[in-house]
């Protein structure tokens, strides 16, 4: 297979980070860190104009990178209360690679009842490889650290 030919099917693999935790908390404490704005600036970022609507638009900002100024831009695609919570996450420019590179991506929040409290499953899905390898790479880790973190913020009274 010539370098051109390996390349070319090797281009557009799509990766997703998933997470898969039991958390000892009611499906309903966890939906309510889940959806409140201020409680998700606790356990990932400070959305601005977030609402659980489907439809409903709103973003997050980071560390801007090169070209990039760090605008999250998210829109709901899906509510059912206490069950699920998708939205679409859009970042990055088009003159950046690495850090900041365009990102086109949906982010799935599935919330299931088991004896020990809920099952709670993460999928941001979309990664471009070999594109969106940075932001995959420091975001696997990363939704790690916001799941345990949003644990946390489920359990204080």
């Amino acid at each position: 297979m010539s370098a051109a030919e390996l390349k070319a099917e090797t281009q557009d693999i799509v990766r997703d980070i998933v997470v898969d935790e039991v958390l000892p908390h009611a499906p309903e404490t966890i939906w309510k860190a889940l959806t409140s704005a201020e409680l998700i600036g606790r356990w990932l970022m400070k959305p601005t104009g977030f609402e659980p609507v489907e439809g409903n638009t709103f973003t997050f900002q980071t560390t801007p990178g090169g070209a990039w100024d760090g605008v999250i831009h998210c829109r709901v695609l899906e509510v059912v209360a206490n069950r699920r919570l998708v939205y679409a996450w859009k970042g990055g420019d088009e003159r950046n690679t690495g850090y900041g590179a365009p990102l086109e991506t949906v982010v799935t929040w599935s919330l299931a009842p088991v004896e020990a409290g809920t099952r709670i499953r993460l999928i941001h899905a979309g990664f471009v490889m070999p594109r969106n390898e940075s932001a995959y790479n420091v975001m696997s880790g990363g939704w790690k650290k916001v799941v345990r973190q949003l644990d946390e913020i489920s359990g204080e009274k």
